[in-house]
């Protein structure tokens, strides 16, 4: 038998599914829909599968995977924790600073792990430019830039920037080491009304280092593409080639003049594990070691202080907004 309940298999829940049925590590999915159930049915025949959330709650199962729609992450994980069970939450961990401090307060109080799905974090080119960027491979890092783009799926819970953003969000604090000082974002709602479609976030950092963060549902083509700009060298991720490539160019100071040093781009190769796969392994050896996995309930509450931050400055048509100094580190 397994030792994890997927609650909830609709869009991205069925991957999660998948993939814990895959590792031998399911024993449960919940679904409020019939359509979700058929799914998992399709999917882990073997699988207790039932409407009520009770249920999966009163069980002897230890871990849930929660895949709801956001506006319902708060509820369903702070009853998950109060039932006794470790808990892996889909982005965002909640919709609020609020709420995701007392997630991560009531998992600390009663010994839980709590992880937060950030998945772009467990993807092996990724975990391969954190690597060459710690290593000094691109000298000091200078700008960083992330661009998640297409047409749909649109949703009518949150916006296009707690929807697309809190995995770039994720990559670019792992990337720095720090969280941003000043936050700005601005965007617009062209779809439905007070609900973003397209946003674009400015992130400061006390070393000088800037990032943007450009996400949309409403763009001609798919694009997610992260690019980091070094002192020495530069690098692009391409996430729909699944291409990582590091260029060997920069610009020098000449006679006093700013002078382009082109080079050739050089392919870096990387593991070709399915990031998910590896994400739900880590919320599995957390579960079995009680060590915190990378991206915890603290990791979690990080791109949350930023998302609220950038909304902060969103419906203020883009006014800067300061993090106070007890929201950074």
């Amino acid at each position: 038998m397994g030792n994890v309940a997927v609650i909830g298999c609709g869009y991205w829940g069925k991957n999660l599914v998948r993939n814990f049925q895959q590792l031998g590590a399911l024993e449960m999915v919940c679904d409020v829909t019939q359509a979700g159930r058929d799914t998992a049915a399709s999917l882990a025949p073997q699988a207790n599968i039932m409407a009520d959330l009770e249920e999966v709650l009163g069980s002897a199962v230890p871990a849930v995977a929660i895949a709801t729609p956001a506006e319902t992450h708060f509820d369903v994980a702070q009853r998950a924790l109060r039932a006794g069970k470790d808990v892996f939450v889909e982005k965002p961990l909640a919709l609020t600073h609020d709420q995701g401090w007392r997630l991560v307060r009531l998992a600390n109080e009663l010994g839980r792990i709590l992880m937060v799905g950030h998945v772009l974090e467990y993807h092996p080119a990724v975990v391969r430019l954190q690597e060459m960027v710690r290593h000094g491979d691109l000298g000091r890092v200078q700008y960083i830039y992330s661009n998640r783009l297409s047409l749909g799926k649109v949703r009518r819970e949150e916006n296009i920037l707690w929807s697309f953003a809190p995995h770039d969000v994720a990559v670019i604090l792992r990337l720095v080491g720090a969280l941003p000082f000043q936050v700005t974002a601005c965007g617009g709602n062209y779809v439905q009304p007070n609900i973003a479609d397209v946003t674009v976030t400015n992130l400061l950092f006390d070393n000088g280092v800037r990032a943007h963060i450009f996400v949309s549902w409403l763009h001609p083509f798919k694009e997610q593409r992260l690019v980091v700009i070094g002192s020495a060298k530069m690098a692009s991720f391409d996430d729909v080639a699944k291409k990582l490539v590091v260029y060997d160019q920069h610009v020098d100071i000449q006679d006093g003049q700013p002078v382009p040093v082109k080079g050739d781009g050089q392919e870096v190769a990387f593991a070709g594990d399915e990031p998910l796969r590896l994400e739900c392994q880590a919320f599995l050896s957390a579960i079995a070691t009680r060590e915190p996995p990378l991206t915890d309930g603290e990791s979690g509450l990080r791109v949350l202080k930023v998302l609220q931050a950038a909304q902060r400055s969103l419906i203020t048509d883009g006014q800067p907004v300061i993090l106070p100094l007890e929201m950074i580190g």
